[in-house]
């Protein structure tokens, strides 16, 4: 019996020292450390903010169609051929809060109004219904602000009711959502609105705008050839499979 307990007990000692192996195996393995740190799927992705490049702006508030959040950020944060990142692109509101989209997604704002960075360009999408935010001043101040340092500033669909209020684009060209130029005209009698239903896209001088929707990513296309080179959006557009979308059949 006294040599059974004896046994009983190295036995135990035996187990606990293995398994209090196993357990100090996990935490000190560099291997396995490093191999955790591999299997890390954000950081590869993140784009760091660099000082140096241009910056994008996108504006976003709620009830933003995101597809023209989304068409812009598809181009600009595209890389060069060689996977050299040529712009920051960056998402504003007016508060760090969520903003819900009309499509019921929710986005995280990178700045807000009061820590906004300085703009290379400004990208001003749209709602189906503007009346908050055409009325909300502390919005159509901010627009007004940026594009005092902007190169560029765009509007998408009725993002374009902003830059009216706004009053930045007076005597410019601009276009509108199909069916909203009439309206935009009698509101902001002071833009060039032209025919939707003939004209996607327009540029005058730094004012660039669209119908919006998928349309969106013609302005952003546009100013990324601008912005770079007629073969860096050439890449790009086969980055996004461009040609499979107008070259589409059953």
């Amino acid at each position: 019996m006294k040599y059974f307990r004896i046994i009983v007990f190295i036995a135990a000692a035996l187990m606990m020292s293995c398994n209090t192996e196993k357990s100090k195996s996990k935490v000190e393995n560099p291997e396995f450390t490093t191999i955790e740190k591999k299997s890390d799927t954000l950081t590869k992705h993140l784009k760091p903010f660099k000082s140096e490049l241009p910056t994008i702006g996108l504006l976003i508030y709620n009830g933003i169609l995101q597809s023209e959040v989304i068409a812009t950020s598809d181009v600009f944060t595209k890389p060069t051929e060689d996977g050299k990142q040529l712009f920051n692109v960056v998402t504003i509101a007016e508060t760090k809060n969520p903003i819900t989209t009309e499509e019921g997604m929710q986005f995280v704002p990178d700045y807000t109004f009061d820590n906004c960075p300085k703009l290379t360009a400004l990208f001003v999408p749209s709602a189906y219904d503007m009346y908050a935010q055409v009325h909300n001043d502390i919005i159509v101040n901010f627009i007004k602000e940026k594009n005092k340092e902007t190169d560029y500033t765009v509007s998408n669909c009725a993002g374009a009711q902003l830059i009216g209020k706004s009053g930045i684009a007076d005597g410019y060209k601009i276009v509108t959502w199909i069916g909203g130029g009439e309206q935009l005209q009698k509101d902001y009698p002071n833009l060039k609105v032209q025919n939707d239903s003939l004209v996607t896209y327009v540029k005058d001088g730094k004012f660039l705008s669209s119908n919006g929707n998928l349309a969106s990513y013609i302005p952003a296309l546009e100013l990324v050839e601008i912005m770079t080179s007629k073969e860096h959006r050439k890449f790009v557009e086969s980055y996004l499979y461009l040609d499979r979308l107008q070259n589409w059949k059953e």
